[in-house]
């Protein structure tokens, strides 16, 4: 072969990979391990974990007549960041009452004592057993948490967590916790026909059937349930005025809010701490 026949051959192929390479996804970015929050991200079939510069911070005080709750998850935490053992948390029930601010607020609180959180959606429950392999041997503690996690029957996502929950998260060691919310207690639809495949027995002894038996199987998997459920009006009305304080309204102000603060509650059909938070500041700015 002549060297112009060589030169032409090598051309060809260098356009041949250029072309190649705009269809390939770029390389995962390194991991900025000095962050204190990442969202689990894909590529392809590529994932990895990207930092998050600014992490939306709420202080455990800011959370108001959930006492029990956050007692509960603050003591789990500090268990864990202790290195002593520790559960992996499922908080379940009213929409806007606390569960996931709570979770960041654990980060707020713990972030300086070595706690990290790693946000995953559901699509990618596939991957969690590659993100417990990727932290492992890290020094600081990861919660892997799922929010507004529910499943439809024959999700691949189900068993993915299930396997996870089960095996290797205690596998790789205990440097890993879950900490999901929902607003289904067993995470999957239920309906009223299932309660048929009930069995009764001879000493009236009900068990359930298997399909009930098989969604109860994946919340049991989780070591603490948390439940959540709406306020009433005055602890409603607590929330306000404490987010008004925090924004800087002056106390004439605060006290005038009360029927307007009810309307707003009344137009959306919820008395809960994001309502709540969400009429503060609209309140506030127009009055500080």
């Amino acid at each position: 072969m002549s060297d112009i026949d060589l030169t032409a051959l090598t051309a060809r192929a260098m356009r041949v990979l250029a072309q190649l390479e705009a269809y390939l996804p770029p390389a995962p970015p390194d991991i900025d391990w000095t962050a204190h929050a990442f969202r689990w991200r894909k590529r392809g079939a590529r994932g990895w974990l990207d930092a998050v510069r600014h992490v939306a911070r709420i202080a455990p005080d800011d959370l108001q007549h959930i006492g029990r709750q956050k007692d509960i998850i603050e003591r789990n935490t500090r268990q864990f960041l202790r290195g002593k053992p520790a559960n992996n948390v499922l908080m379940t029930g009213a929409r806007g009452t606390g569960k996931s601010s709570l979770v960041k607020a654990m980060l707020a609180q713990y972030g300086a004592e070595g706690l990290r959180l790693i946000e995953v959606d559901k699509s990618d429950l596939g991957d969690l057993a590659d993100i417990v392999e990727m932290v492992a041997g890290r020094p600081e503690r990861y919660v892997v948490f799922c929010d507004d996690l529910s499943f439809e029957e024959g999700e691949a996502g189900y068993k993915a967590l299930k396997s996870v929950l089960d095996g290797s998260v205690s596998a790789s060691g205990d440097n890993v916790l879950i900490y999901a919310t929902s607003n289904r207690r067993h995470l999957m639809p239920e309906y009223m026909s299932e309660n048929l495949q009930a069995k009764h027995q001879s000493d009236g002894e009900i068990h359930p059937g298997e399909t009930v038996e098989e969604k109860i199987s994946l919340s049991e998997r989780f070591g603490i349930w948390l439940s959540f459920y709406p306020f009433k009006q005055d602890d409603y009305l607590d929330i306000v005025h404490h987010w008004l304080r925090t924004l800087g309204c002056p106390e004439a102000h605060i006290a005038e809010s009360r029927t307007e603060a009810l309307q707003w509650a009344l137009e959306r059909g919820s008395r809960s701490g994001r309502v709540a938070h969400q009429f503060a500041r609209d309140w506030s700015a127009r009055y500080v």
